[in-house]
C-alpha cells in the first residue's frame, strides 16, 4: 500500500502542475482558469490513486482492472471541456482551453500512478505550447483575428 506521504506528494504535485497550466489560461481571461485546471488535475490524480487503491485491496480476491475507473476521466473531461467551447458565427472559441483541460486530466492521471517524468515533461510541453507558441503565432501572423474555422483562443 502507498504511504500517506506518497499520496500527499502526488496530490500536491497535481496541484502545482495543474496550476501552472491554469495560470496561463487565467492570464488570458479564459473561463476555465487557474482554479479549474488545479481541480481537474487534482481530481484526476485522486481518481487514479483510488483506482490503484481498489486494485491493491481486491487483488487476488476479485477481477479488478485499475485502468477502468481512470479511463472514465477521459470521457468525463470531454464533457467538461465541451462547456468551454463557444461558437459565434464562423468563429469558434475555447478549443485551446478545452484541450488544456484534457491535458491536465492526463497529467493528473500520470501523477496519480507515479509516472512523474511524463507528468513534468507534458506540463512543460503544454505550457510552452500555450505560452510561447501563442506569442509566436501572433508574431508570425499565423492566426488572424477572425479567421473562419479558427478557434481564436489565445
Amino acid at each position: 500500500m502507498m504511504s500517506h506521504f506518497e499520496i500527499a506528494v502526488r496530490l500536491l504535485l497535481a496541484t502545482l502542475l495543474g496550476g501552472l497550466i491554469g495560470f496561463e489560461r487565467e492570464s488570458r481571461g479564459r473561463a476555465a482558469g487557474f482554479r479549474t485546471h488545479i481541480l481537474v488535475c487534482v481530481a484526476s490524480a485522486l481518481i487514479m490513486l483510488t483506482s490503484i487503491y481498489i486494485f491493491e485491496m481486491y487483488k487476488g480476491a476479485a477481477a479488478v482492472d485499475p485502468s477502468r475507473i481512470a479511463a472514465q476521466v477521459v470521457t468525463g473531461i470531454g464533457f467538461l471541456g465541451a462547456g468551454t467551447i463557444l461558437r459565434s458565427g464562423a468563429t469558434v472559441k475555447g478549443l485551446t482551453t478545452a484541450a488544456s483541460l484534457w491535458a491536465v486530466a492526463g497529467i493528473g492521471l500520470a501523477i496519480g500512478c507515479g509516472f512523474y517524468f511524463a507528468s513534468f515533461l507534458t506540463t512543460l510541453l503544454v505550457f510552452v505550447t500555450l505560452f510561447i507558441f501563442s506569442r509566436m503565432e501572433t508574431a508570425l501572423s499565423l492566426k488572424g483575428p477572425k479567421r473562419e474555422g479558427g478557434e481564436n483562443d489565445r
